[in-house]
C-alpha cells in the first residue's frame, strides 16, 4: 500500500426538507380550509429537520378547542396538503390549540392581547438583548411595544421577532 487507507468509508447524507411555496402562501392555503370549518387559524410554524420536518398549525374557536376539533382539522388539512403538495419530502402535521402560553404571530395578535404579559425572543440582538419579558402595550406602526418589569419601554419591529408568546397568568 502506498499510504492510502482502504476499507469502508462513512458517508452522511442529510435530506433537506423544503417548502415548495413560501410560508405566507402556505398560510393562505391553510386559512381557507381552517376558516371554512369555523375555526380561526392562529398561526403556522414550519421546522425543517434532517429526517422529518414539522408543520405545526394552531387553531382556535370561541368555544375553545378539543382533541376532536384538532383531529377534524388535521384530516381536512391533510387532504388539501396532499393535493397542493407545498412541502417536499416527509413531514409531520401537528394541529394544536394555542394553549395558555398562546403564540403571537401577527400585528392583530399584539393589538388583541395588549395588557397581557408577553415573552419575546428576537432574531437578532436589540441593545444587547435577545429576550424580552414585559407587559404588552400593542403596536405603534410596525413595532410591537412593551414595558418590561423595570418600567422601560421597548419598541421592537415585528419583523425582528422570532417568537412571541403570552405568559400565562395563574
Amino acid at each position: 500500500m502506498d499510504g492510502q487507507m482502504s476499507g469502508p468509508q462513512a458517508h452522511f447524507l442529510f435530506p433537506v426538507v423544503e417548502m415548495r411555496q413560501d410560508l405566507p402562501t402556505l398560510r393562505r392555503i391553510l386559512a381557507a380550509v381552517v376558516e371554512a370549518m369555523g375555526y380561526e387559524l392562529v398561526g403556522v410554524e414550519f421546522h425543517a429537520g434532517h429526517a422529518n420536518a414539522l408543520l405545526r398549525i394552531y387553531i382556535d374557536h370561541e368555544n375553545g378547542v378539543t382533541l376532536d376539533d384538532c383531529q377534524r382539522v388535521s384530516h381536512q388539512v391533510s387532504g388539501v396538503l396532499d393535493v397542493e403538495d407545498p412541502i417536499a419530502g416527509r413531514y409531520t402535521l401537528e394541529v394544536s390549540s394555542p394553549g395558555l402560553d398562546r403564540p403571537l404571530f401577527e400585528a392583530g395578535h399584539f393589538i388583541r392581547f395588549a395588557g397581557s404579559e408577553v415573552r419575546i425572543q428576537l432574531k437578532t440582538l436589540l441593545e444587547g438583548r435577545r429576550k424580552l419579558l414585559g407587559r404588552l402595550c400593542g403596536m405603534d406602526g410596525d413595532a410591537v411595544v412593551l414595558v418590561d418589569g423595570e418600567g422601560r419601554e421597548w419598541r421592537v419591529p415585528i419583523e425582528h421577532i422570532e417568537k412571541a408568546r403570552l405568559v400565562p397568568e395563574i
